[in-house]
């Protein structure tokens, strides 16, 4: 009898530890480098803390977040200006990194979803120069460039036809910054080619992606922009309510990782998958044993 009820009592236990291993953490990415070395870095970091993860990356960004509020995924990093404009319709425009975080942790609250604690990357848009253009001309932010514009200093620009004519974009960038430079001075063509542009000396500033891979690569400098025009894009992860409840110590876990990432930290990593073409499994893995977190 005593043997019956050790092996029933045996079986329950194995019972429920399947069941609670069979309740793994989807780990969703988006479909560009910056997001697939997130997700593989994130995969990595809970399965060695051992939790049970399914990695699904490589995802649309509208796709990604929809799967998410269905309850096919369970965690991403987001930037808080795409939920704030893209999914709650609301503009991010003159607000800061925190009230723009404050303001998408409380609406995506209302839908079960839970921002936790943001990290230092902010991959918004940008103004950058080449570090020994910063050295010589002493500009450092979008103040000390429209000063120069505006002193007939000859500043020629590179940026995205988007861009461009966007509604919130050069025009309006221009009128926050109060200067004006000629359609001549403005050079436009695709993303990728205006960091060759400046790279190559064709033009004084481009216009990049704060957390571009490039930007250390190329010995660039972003320009400080300290009237917030652009949006804030404070990259954070996003986790389920009913995920974290299954999960007491997952916030704990994710700010602990979101605390080691900033724009220096991305450029670099970004780098090493986009310039050194250094496989995404490996550039995560090398961060987590560098940041003792494998």
């Amino acid at each position: 009898m005593k043997t019956l009820m050790t092996l029933l009592t045996g079986a329950a236990l194995a019972g429920t530890l399947a069941t609670a291993q069979a309740d793994e953490i989807v780990v969703g990415g988006k479909n560009f480098t910056e997001q697939q070395i997130l997700s593989s870095m994130t995969t990595q970091y809970l399965e060695g803390l051992g939790y049970d993860v399914e990695k699904r990356a490589g995802m649309g960004s509208a796709v990604l977040r929809q799967a998410q509020e269905n309850g096919q995924i369970d965690l991403y990093w987001e930037y808080t200006g795409t939920a704030l404009i893209n999914y709650n319709d609301e503009s991010a425009q003159g607000l800061t990194i925190d009230e723009t975080y404050q303001k998408v942790k409380k609406l995506d609250a209302e839908k079960g979803l839970v921002w936790l604690e943001p990290s230092d990357a902010n991959n918004t848009y940008a103004l950058a120069m080449r570090e020994e253009s910063v050295e010589k001309t002493g500009i450092t932010s979008l103040s000390d460039l429209a000063e120069a514009v505006n002193d007939d200093q000859g500043v020629t620009f590179a940026m995205n036809a988007e861009f461009y004519a966007r509604e919130d974009g050069w025009r309006p960038l221009q009128k926050t910054y109060d200067f004006r430079a000629g359609r001549s001075d403005v050079k436009r063509m695709d993303s990728g080619l205006v960091y060759q542009a400046l790279r190559d000396e064709q033009v004084d500033v481009g216009l990049v992606f704060a957390t571009d891979g490039r930007i250390p690569a190329f010995n660039f400098q972003v320009l400080k922009d300290n009237k917030n025009f652009f949006p804030a894009y404070a990259l954070t992860p996003v986790v389920r309510k009913e995920t974290l409840k299954a999960n007491p110590k997952l916030a704990e876990h994710m700010n602990t990782l979101s605390g080691l990432l900033d724009n220096d930290t991305m450029s670099t990593l970004n780098a090493k998958v986009d310039v050194d073409k250094t496989p995404i499994e490996r550039v995560a893995e090398n961060f987590l044993k560098k940041n003792d977190l494998l």
